[in-house]
């Protein structure tokens, strides 16, 4: 179903004017188009990078309904939905009507989530829709091996996403879900800048991942997924210290930095996309000078890499 990087786009939002804020489907269609053309595995909107948090159903409708229309079939379109309960039918729903191929399951909203409520929360959202879902193991919504067995056995829960990093848990949930449910069943890396985690998910049994990089530099990041799937060591590692973990450092200052970030390199790569919404913030001036520098120093690996295999 999917082979190559995944896309998450951002969600661009006009920045000044008399539509200040609102959704800039304009920017959000150029967005994607690029971004396909450069040949992502799989596109992801309206999912944590798209700021879902912000989003209302309607805007949530025309954002999905942009990407398929973009996309028109080249790869699977994913969706996201989260929150309440009542909003995540809601917006799943909305998402199997704008024509989405499936859906990302984020998160319940703020509360404290005890395992079997978390299973009812899946398949509450789940029987709603006939799309197969990814659920997202992360922050209040972490699943153990048997309620993460108890969700795969969803019919149209197809996949499992981690955000946490607990890679001893991850590995038994891998290993539980292939031998009690599906050998089959799909598992995704979903942290964020997941090329600096990457080998040891692969390592566990995770083969996909996200990348939040594909939406502003997605020449850095097909090369660093290459250099993963030939064995290129020295090519992954060389990028991986000049771009990737300086990347990490400078989104690791800031909360919410892991989406404006990402939407700030869009912008300057040539594709305005606005502000992020409230409560996030966009990079201080100094901090986008040191993106443009991490983002040049990855470009000159990626430049003496190409000239020495001409």
């Amino acid at each position: 179903m999917f082979d190559g990087v995944l896309f998450f786009p951002v969600t661009p939002f006009v920045e000044s004017g008399p539509d200040a804020g609102r959704v800039d489907l304009d920017a959000l269609a150029r967005h994607l188009a690029q971004g396909v053309e450069a040949g992502p595995g799989g596109v992801f909107i309206a999912c944590g990078t798209g700021e879902f948090h912000a989003l209302e159903e309607q805007e949530f409708s025309e954002i999905v309904g942009t990407a398929v229309e973009v996309v028109a079939g080249r790869v699977p379109v994913y969706a996201g939905a989260g929150g309440s309960v009542a909003q995540a039918k809601r917006f799943a729903v909305a998402a199997q009507q704008a024509g989405a191929d499936g859906l990302l399951l984020l998160p319940p909203y703020l509360v404290e989530v005890p395992q079997p409520g978390l299973v009812d929360y899946v398949a509450a959202v789940a029987a709603v829709t006939d799309l197969p879902v990814i659920v997202y193991n992360r922050n209040n919504a972490k699943f153990t091996e048997d309620s993460a067995v108890a969700v795969a056995k969803i019919p149209n829960v197809i996949g499992f996403k981690d955000g946490t990093g607990n890679f001893d848990q991850v590995a038994r949930i891998v290993q539980a879900v292939t031998t009690q449910v599906d050998p089959d069943f799909l598992f995704f890396n979903g942290l964020p800048t997941a090329e600096t985690t990457q080998a040891a998910f692969r390592a566990i049994g995770v083969p996909l991942y996200s990348s939040a990089t594909f939406a502003f530099a997605p020449d850095l990041a097909l090369a660093f997924y290459n250099s993963l799937e030939s064995g290129n060591e020295e090519l992954a590692n060389a990028l991986l210290n000049a771009f990737f973990i300086p990347l990490v450092r400078l989104r690791d200052t800031v909360p919410g930095y892991a989406v404006s970030l990402v939407k700030a390199g869009v912008t300057m790569e040539g594709t305005p996309a606005g502000p992020v919404r409230p409560p996030l913030v966009m990079p201080t001036p100094e901090d986008l000078a040191q993106l443009r520098r991490i983002v040049a120093a990855g470009r000159s690996v990626l430049a003496g890499a190409l000239s020495e295999a001409v």
